[in-house]
């Protein structure tokens, strides 16, 4: 249990440490609104991972993969989602002055939407759940240390990208700068989609 379980810390910090749809929002919104106001994003994110992981240690892997329409359902619709919001980050443009009491980040709700339509992470919580099954004998309990292990590593990495995001909004100086970024951003988020499907 103890080697598993370091395992599993491991590699929940390079699962979600690693460039992706998420860390790709906290970057972009680090950047546009700040570590403060991209909080919310963080945590909608981390803990909707949490309950995904809790409820594929629970059964959820298994269901999905005995329903296969179900499981192309999900991909397609969170797919179509991640590429409109791709568009959207793509097409933002440099923050300005007058946008700062209209313009919105996301809030945790959003954030956890964000996380439950993301394909990637439906198959990294049914990957770790089948990798980790045997750590212990009871579901619920898999499921537990699953989504404990996840919350945390999720909220770790996704406030280094948000303020890295935070760092290099301070060094653009032009709106060319952030047209620049956010195509950047953009494109790194619809490449997550694509390589989801192929």
């Amino acid at each position: 249990m103890p080697d598993q379980f370091w395992a599993l810390v491991v590699f929940a910090l390079v699962a979600t440490g690693s460039p992706g749809g998420a860390t790709t929002l906290a970057t972009a919104s680090g950047a546009r609104f700040g570590f403060k106001r991209t909080v919310p994003l963080i945590l909608g994110i981390a803990f909707a991972l949490a309950l995904l992981m809790a409820v594929s240690g629970t059964s959820l892997a298994a269901a999905l993969k005995s329903n296969p329409f179900l499981e192309f359902s999900v991909k397609a619709f969170g797919s179509a989602y991640l590429l409109w919001l791709a568009v959207k980050i793509g097409l933002a443009g440099p923050p300005r002055q007058t946008e700062v009491d209209t313009s919105r980040p996301t809030s945790l709700p959003g954030g956890a939407v964000l996380l439950l339509i993301n394909p990637k992470a439906w198959a990294m919580a049914m990957g770790v759940a089948s990798s980790f099954s045997d750590m212990v004998s009871e579901p619920i309990v898999l499921g537990a240390i699953l989504a404990g292990t996840f919350v945390f590593a999720a909220s770790f990495s996704l406030s280094v990208w948000a303020l890295a995001g935070g760092v290099v909004a301070r060094l653009f100086i032009f709106d060319w700068h952030w047209n620049v970024f956010n195509g950047l951003m953009a494109v790194l988020l619809a490449a997550t989609v694509m390589q989801f499907w192929f």
